[in-house]
């Protein structure tokens, strides 16, 4: 048994004192600070936004309004995930 304990070079600190070192900040392409919320706001005015722009420029000319949806929808899930 002592020869165990001789062998141990430094004690080992089951209980550490000091809190872990901060974590970064995420960084995103938005050049604002944002929460989750924030970003999904931002979804859905650029969907609304959207929505009205394709009404009146690019409805008339044959495509659906679905299409601006699909758009609106995969911008909103890059928004929210890497904003």
């Amino acid at each position: 048994m002592s020869e165990k304990i001789e062998n141990i070079s430094e004690p080992i600190d089951i209980l550490e004192d000091d809190p872990p070192p901060p974590a970064p900040p995420k960084v995103g392409f938005l050049p604002i600070e944002t929460n989750w919320f924030d970003r999904l706001f931002i979804s859905v005015v650029i969907w609304v936004a959207l929505s009205l722009f394709w009404f009146r420029f690019v409805e008339p000319l044959g495509p659906s309004i679905w299409i601006s949806n699909a758009i609106a929808l995969a911008l909103a899930v890059l928004i929210i995930t890497k904003g």
